[in-house]
């Protein structure tokens, strides 16, 4: 099956960050996508918005987190 050029840019452009993501892997062989654990240090009053926000939205703390960060 034969694409188009005119298909090929909007399948680019489409899925940008996902060509930019495999690019970046084939470079440094860093997976952008996989999650990775580390420790954090939180205070008190942060911590019980989170449970707060974790219980409102269902959504764990991890991703409330990495949606925040990530929208910045």
């Amino acid at each position: 099956m034969l694409l188009s050029e005119k298909k090929i840019k909007e399948i680019f452009k489409k899925y940008k960050n996902s060509f930019e993501e495999m690019e970046h892997y084939d470079r440094t062989r860093e997976k952008l996508w996989a999650k990775k654990r580390i420790d954090i240090t939180l205070n008190q009053r942060t911590i019980n918005k989170l449970k707060r926000l974790r219980e409102q939205t269902g959504q764990p703390i991890s991703q409330i987190i990495d949606n925040v960060i990530s929208q910045m």
